[in-house]
């Protein structure tokens, strides 16, 4: 479960290392985004060679979440961190590489080029 204030993990190579989440994007009036939703965020700790300043406002898809999900099958899938990767306008990935695991919730919210970018999907 992520909602407002919460900081996350980026899990990319975009040069942003975490930011706070400002907004959940596309839940209607959910106030908590769980694996495949879009957030609007903020760049809270960066690299210092990054092409993407501390403070710039974001999008991001939450790709790991702490809190367990439940799948139609009856598993349950939960990772150790909160972890997103920032995308642009057109729900592309702004980087090249994808570091970590995935969930597999990105497939059917049709965000496949993360898929395709990630090392594993779980």
């Amino acid at each position: 479960m992520i909602q407002t204030l919460t900081r996350l993990k980026v899990t990319d190579n975009s040069g942003v290392q975490e930011v706070g989440c400002i907004r959940v994007m596309g839940r209607g009036a959910s106030r908590y985004a769980s694996l495949g939703d879009e957030i609007i965020c903020s760049a809270k700790q960066v690299v210092p060679s990054s092409p993407i300043p501390k403070g710039t406002v974001l999008r991001a898809v939450v790709v790991r979440c702490t809190q367990p999900v439940l799948r139609p099958d009856g598993t349950q899938v939960r990772f150790d961190d909160n972890a997103v990767v920032i995308v642009d306008n057109n729900k592309n990935p702004r980087c090249t590489r994808v570091f970590g695991p995935v969930a597999r919730e990105l497939r059917e919210k049709q965000y496949m080029k993360i898929v395709s970018l990630a090392s594993e999907v779980v």
